[in-house]
């Protein structure tokens, strides 16, 4: 098996490449011993902060660490790194820039086993699945890189041989704030076209997730970045605030949830800073009767169960039409009812544990008031305990699949973020658009149907900013990702997220002498 074949070999290779990573006797995983904060291209412990945060192996329950909260002098400390570093780096060509990202890229390409090996201990996840979010991270940074040559304005001929002119200049510090279902892809999406348009960024990850953007900082630095261009500040609520209220920050981006997201905004609004939220979602899955039944079934577990069903975009609320309700429902029962749940590390694990435990008490209450709102437990949602006994402290639940559900239930209003999926009968297309759109949320969307055209009628009508045919949570780095309504505005990914990592300028060109109206 991987964690006993693998780990012992492996561990070495971890330590040497981050020091912070040792050898546990206890428990034969990691502990952490160095500073999680980066600063000017090296580890340090911040200058200031009195508060420290518990980090844990969500698989073992252990303490992997003790968080170091960063304080306001910190973050100025941080922040004017970056503006310094910004300073050569938005001098630099953009072919300059390219080569450095594509250098980043490379380095994480090749450490793509211990870096994966790292987010699976601190985040709980599958081996399995975070090398999918390393892959998309270093493919990030290399779709960025190809653009940062291209970045251009564009040339106006105006009357009289007169002409203008627009310049995509950079914005300055930016600020990246992270959630802990995906810590280092999360800032490589962020980092990518930040320093692609030229600007420095100080990124603060989860506290829940610490450990594997500090990689990330190292390997720009290792890559050629001017030291600073790339910090990383650790803590909570407090430290986001320094930050979003830090009169040299130029720029916001966010990842997480609604409430967190509003005072975002309003913190940025007092210095009129733009910013970019991908905040929460309670996305429609629409399973119509002329699907591919074995896909459409592979999209619902694909829409519901990455990350022990901790993801944003998830597909929860899953509309199946009438007439095949019962089929589809009993086959999504036993392919759930099939998951292998249990030590991230192993090879053959497609769920780990979730991010702590107050979280999955959490989701345990909601499937608690869903039964109690009438829903049906079809399987899952009770506590696992897996037979390692070195697991048995781990965040573990099965998944959940809940029947007879109706639009009024708290399970189906409200976003769970957790492994459960509420299954809804509908009869008509008009109806079930209706009912999928009837939603704060506005993140995404998917239709499974062989009807080509009834699929793109269908996205189309869709209040969502990210719609899926045929399949589901594919996260391709070329196309813009973001939400509508409460769900978040601004693009990460794709050509669209350089409007938002940049500003224009526009030079008018007079040829001849001014006339003045004076």
């Amino acid at each position: 098996m991987f964690a006993q074949t693998r780990l012992p070999t492996l561990l070495p290779r971890l330590c040497a490449l981050a020091p912070s990573l040792a050898m546990s006797s206890a428990t034969g995983t990691v502990t952490i011993q160095q500073p999680l904060n980066y600063r000017a291209g090296a580890r340090v412990q911040p200058a200031d902060g009195g508060q420290v945060e518990e980090v844990y192996e969500p698989a073992t329950g252990r303490v992997l660490c003790k968080l170091p909260c960063s304080g306001e002098k910190e973050v100025d400390l941080a922040v004017q790194s970056a503006k310094a570093a910004f300073k050569i780096w938005s001098q630099m060509s953009g072919m300059e820039r390219c080569r450095v990202m594509l250098e980043a890229a490379r380095i994480i390409r090749e450490q793509r086993e211990e870096i994966a090996t790292m987010e699976t201990i601190n985040n709980g996840k599958s081996i399995f699945e975070a090398r999918v979010d390393i892959d998309i991270s270093w493919q990030c940074l290399e779709y960025y890189a190809g653009l940062a040559g291209s970045l251009a304005g564009e040339h106006i001929q105006l009357p009289g041989g007169c002409f203008g002119y627009t310049r995509r200049e950079p914005l300055g510090v930016c600020v990246g704030i992270g959630a802990w279902n995906y810590p280092f892809q999360i800032a490589c999406w962020k980092a990518g076209p930040a320093l692609a348009c030229g600007n420095a960024m100080v990124f603060k990850p989860s506290p829940f997730t610490p450990v594997s953007v500090v990689r990330l900082a190292e390997i720009f630095t290792e890559a050629g970045v001017p030291k600073g261009l790339f910090n990383v500040v650790q803590g909570g609520a407090a430290t986001g605030q320094f930050l979003c209220h830090h009169p040299d920050v130029a720029k916001i981006s966010f990842t997480g949830s609604v409430p967190t997201g509003m005072k975002i905004m309003e913190m940025a609004a007092k210095g009129i800073k733009p910013v970019t939220l991908e905040l929460g979602g309670k996305s429609p899955l629409i399973i119509f009767s002329d699907c591919s039944l074995e896909n459409a079934v592979n999209g619902a577990l694909m829409a519901n169960f990455l990350t022990q069903g901790e993801v944003c975009c998830n597909g929860t609320r899953v509309f199946v039409e009438r007439k095949i309700l019962d089929t589809f429902t009993k086959e999504v029962v036993k392919r759930t009812q099939k998951i292998k749940i249990g030590d991230p590390l192993l090879e053959d694990t497609r769920m780990g544990a979730l991010i702590n435990r107050p979280h999955l008490n959490r989701v345990q209450g909601f499937i608690k008031q869903a039964k109690e709102q009438g829903a049906e437990v079809l399987c899952g949602g009770d506590l696992y305990v897996p037979d390692d006994p070195k697991l048995k402290n781990g965040y573990y639940m099965r998944p959940c699949v809940l029947g007879n559900c109706k639009d009024d239930m708290t399970c189906v209003k409200e976003e769970i973020f957790g492994p459960v999926m509420s299954i809804l009968p509908f009869d008509t297309e008009e109806e079930v658009l209706e009912r999928a759109n009837a939603t704060k949320y506005g993140l995404a969307g998917g239709v499974f149907t062989r009807d080509i055209q009834k699929a793109h009628r269908v996205v189309a009508a869709l209040k969502a900013g990210m719609c899926f045919i045929n399949n589901y949570n594919a996260s391709p780095v070329e196309l813009p990702f973001g939400g509508y309504k409460s769900s978040g505005f601004g693009r990460e990914n794709g050509r669209a997220a350089i409007e938002y990592y940049s500003q224009l300028k526009t030079v008018c060109v007079e040829m001849g002498d001014v006339e003045s109206v004076f």
